[in-house]
């Protein structure tokens, strides 16, 4: 994209993403930096992310990322995209860097039968896109209500969308009632 990278990594540690995009951040603005004369940050906030559930969201997350593109109409297909994945996930293109997930290898018996119905899940885009933008864009975890919980549990902070505004007041309670807040 123009205004920013999407990722989707697998780390084999907790906090290994985090690191990877700090270090690769820092010597990336030194680069800049020092190739264009220049000082300061280049992006205007962290990076954002979004805890998945493999089973049911990586491949969501590889079709939001490689439909973007398209999405945002800088393409007619992903396949033009120069900086996609879609040439090597459905089509077959070699790459040293990329890795096929274990849900991506769970597609079919054989590279032709993945690369078929990757193709097929990339036509079908609309469905969970948005629910994969919102997760990354407000930091929430993208899965069932269950795994949010478990998620939510060992971060010890709330990981879905929160309501809007202040939370309600209690209502008042009429004279000579005790409300079963007050002691």
């Amino acid at each position: 994209m123009t205004t920013h990278v999407n990722l989707l990594l697998t780390p084999d540690k907790a906090d290994n993403a985090s690191l990877l995009l700090k270090q690769l951040g820092q010597r990336y603005v030194q680069y800049i930096n020092r190739s264009y004369c220049r000082s300061g940050t280049l992006g205007e906030g962290r990076f954002r992310s979004s805890v998945a559930r493999e089973e049911d969201y990586v491949l969501a997350c590889y079709r939001y990322i490689e439909v973007n593109q398209a999405r945002a109409e800088m393409v007619k297909h992903p396949r033009y995209y120069r900086w996609s994945s879609y040439r090597i996930n459905a089509e077959g293109q070699a790459s040293n860097v990329i890795t096929q997930h274990e849900q991506y290898r769970a597609l079919g018996r054989s590279e032709e039968a993945r690369r078929e119905a990757y193709r097929v899940l990339v036509q079908n885009r609309a469905e969970v896109l948005r629910d994969t933008r919102a997760a990354t864009n407000g930091n929430y975890a993208l899965g069932s209500r269950r795994f949010q919980a478990e998620i939510s549990a060992l971060a010890g902070r709330r990981v879905t969308r929160g309501r809007a505004g202040r939370p309600p007041k209690d209502p008042p309670v009429p004279e000579g009632k005790v409300s079963s807040t007050r002691r």
